[in-house]
């Protein structure tokens, strides 16, 4: 069976990223959560991962690390992962590439903290550009693919899970959208495995 190491459900937005590509495609996994905080989380993390950081997915003797590689592995086991038209496949591939390697006034300013309420943080003019950028492709995809189904490229794509701490960094932040991409956050905020990701980071808190 596939096991997949996660950090904080509430922080981890890295470990968010491949759980939700497992969840939503029904592939058997066994998760291992590391608490990030806690002494010896690091070798802990060191027993599965080369690279000392989750997520990680074991597959037998096959260990593969970085979320969007991960990714790139479950889709070998499960071709839906990407949108079968080439032109569909090479922009999701894109805009996944993009999220992975950028936003990075976004992360810095926004983290990930799924049981906050922070809707007062400033905003620099480079975080207010980067959020322009993802509502911008997020419209953009709606507009194209909305007949195909609810996510970005009709039905659910990596392209999804990449963009997913997003959501909850814009529900924490109170970041305003315009229909569409609020639409779209709110169906994305309602599937049962985005809720069952909250209620693990909630309950984090509570211990």
């Amino acid at each position: 069976m596939l096991k997949l190491i996660i950090g904080n459900r509430n922080y981890s937005s890295w470990s968010l990223r491949p759980w939700l590509v497992l969840k939503q495609t029904d592939l058997p996994f066994e998760e291992i959560a590391i608490r990030l905080e806690e002494a010896g989380a690091k070798a802990e993390i060191f027993k599965y991962s080369p690279s000392g950081k989750v997520p990680c997915l074991i597959d037998g003797k096959t260990v593969v690390w970085d979320s969007l590689a991960i990714c790139e592995y479950l889709a070998e086991l499960a071709p839906t992962l990407w949108p079968a038209n080439a032109a569909a496949r090479a922009e999701a591939r894109s805009i996944s590439a993009e999220m992975h390697a950028g936003f990075g006034a976004l992360r810095r300013s926004m983290p990930m903290e799924i049981h906050a309420s922070k809707p007062h943080v400033v905003r620099s003019a480079e975080v207010l550009a980067e959020i322009a950028r993802i509502i911008a492709i997020w419209e953009g995809c709606r507009e194209r693919f909305a007949a195909q189904g609810p996510f970005l490229f009709g039905r659910f794509s990596i392209a999804n899970a990449m963009f997913a701490p997003v959501v909850w960094r814009f529900k924490t932040y109170a970041v305003e959208l315009p229909p569409a991409a609020r639409d779209w956050v709110e169906m994305m905020c309602a599937l049962p495995a985005m809720q069952d990701w909250q209620t693990g980071a909630l309950a984090e808190k509570a211990q």
